[in-house]
């Protein structure tokens, strides 16, 4: 596995509010206890809200919030395309401009911290391995506000390419990667995808009906979907 998808998995597991040893977030990952550390560092690093130390475990104490910019999800989504447009351009100049507005952004976006001087996300996830997911967001939006099915060819954390019917549910940003939690059909369960893991998306022309188990509500209790 990969350490960024690694490190996306971590934030998964410790959304849930509880405290997870450092032994069994490792044997859940695979990888040693002083990989398991080196990870911690890094999502603390980035501005994730983790709190702990080696010995006792870690647990996430807030949720990764906007208050001081008071964007709604689309206005960021704007923003980060638009970003990463210009810092792909050949003048040098708009680049460094683009990436110096990024980390002006970044240090304001985690809640009740304050940002690296490598700019907050940097340290997680790079622009590039980002943006590859923004091509799908709009038909994903679309696709939520209007209960419609999506089948999406997926790259697996494992590498696997699968191909999933799902019902989308939210949309959610972690620090330069947008998530799509979602009710998949494949699984019968929630799952939560990275969105620049979709290599195809294609919106379905039926829409879906709440039922019960595979609302947004039901997810919320549960809080503990896998990554896909």
């Amino acid at each position: 596995m990969r350490r960024t998808d690694r490190l996306f998995e971590l934030i998964q597991v410790l959304r849930d509010g509880r405290l997870h040893r450092g032994k069994d977030l490792a044997e859940r990952l695979g990888v040693s206890l002083r990989t398991l550390y080196r990870d911690m560092d890094t999502l603390v690093a980035s501005g994730i809200p983790v709190e702990g130390e080696r010995g006792l475990g870690y647990m996430m104490t807030a949720p990764i919030t906007l208050p001081p910019l008071n964007l709604t999800l689309a206005e960021l989504e704007a923003l980060h395309l638009g970003l990463s447009v210009v810092e792909k351009a050949a003048d040098e100049d708009m680049r460094r401009a683009a990436l110096s507005l990024a980390s002006k952004i970044d240090a304001v976006l985690p809640e009740d911290r304050t940002a690296p001087a490598n700019g907050w996300g940097f340290a997680v996830y790079p622009f590039a391995e980002a943006a590859r997911g923004f091509v799908h967001m709009a038909p994903i939006r679309a696709a939520i506000r209007s209960r419609r099915k999506i089948d999406l060819g997926y790259l697996a954390l494992d590498g696997a390419e699968t191909t999933r019917t799902v019902r989308p549910l939210q949309m959610e940003y972690w620090g330069r990667v947008w998530t799509l939690t979602a009710w998949c059909e494949l699984r019968d369960a929630f799952r939560v995808f990275r969105v620049d893991r979709i290599q195809t998306l294609d919106i379905r022309p039926e829409s879906f009906d709440e039922e019960p188990g595979k609302t947004l509500a039901d997810y919320f209790a549960t809080v503990d979907a896998p990554p896909a």
